[in-house]
């Protein structure tokens, strides 16, 4: 979808058109569920976040200034509701034993997949999971997102060389995690 087409929905969105806010919804639900799952591993609370990010989103578009922002706008509410839930998370997990954190993660359905998606999904959550939170926040928020180095040094508050050195940290990690595999 172009530009134009996009600032277009964004402005009726504003006005409370809901058709044109699924329009948006549309757009990027697949990269937000993406990035949601990867930042939290956990197929059901990823769903979760993804309607409470929509269902805010929805309601607070009207007080989007730059209607060519909507991405990275709606992107950043996702990622404060990962970051609310990795907290729980760690709560959960100092209250309780690790075994019960265990039992909540929940594999990804192969009801659809092919034995090749499966296993590549596997590779890459594995590959996530052996990197730090805020590695992971960055490379979905490039991976899924699409942001750059410097609408993601703004979103969390860091330089945005610092960004694209754990950026690259990442993926390195990632890669020495995948050939460890092999």
């Amino acid at each position: 979808m172009d530009k134009d087409k996009i600032i277009s929905l964004v402005k009726q969105a504003k006005n409370k058109d809901s058709h044109a806010f699924a329009l948006l919804y549309e757009m990027v639900y697949e990269d937000l569920y993406k990035m949601a799952l990867y930042t939290l591993g956990n197929q059901e609370d990823a769903e979760d976040i993804v309607s409470e990010t929509v269902l805010d989103a929805y309601k607070g578009i009207a007080s989007l200034r730059d209607e060519t922002a909507f991405r990275g706008w709606i992107f950043k509410i996702l990622s404060n509701k990962c970051k609310t839930k990795i907290a729980k998370y760690v709560k959960i997990r100092e209250n309780e034993s690790a075994e019960a954190l265990d039992d909540m993660i929940v594999e990804p359905s192969a009801k659809d997949n092919t034995e090749d998606e499966v296993l590549n999904s596997e590779l890459v959550r594995q590959a996530f999971s052996a990197i730090t939170y805020e590695e992971r926040l960055i490379v979905t928020m490039v991976v899924y997102a699409g942001l750059d180095s410097k609408e993601i040094s703004k979103q969390l508050k860091l330089n945005r060389n610092t960004v694209r050195s754990k950026y690259n940290r990442a993926l390195a990690k990632m890669q020495e995690a995948l050939e460890g595999r092999n």
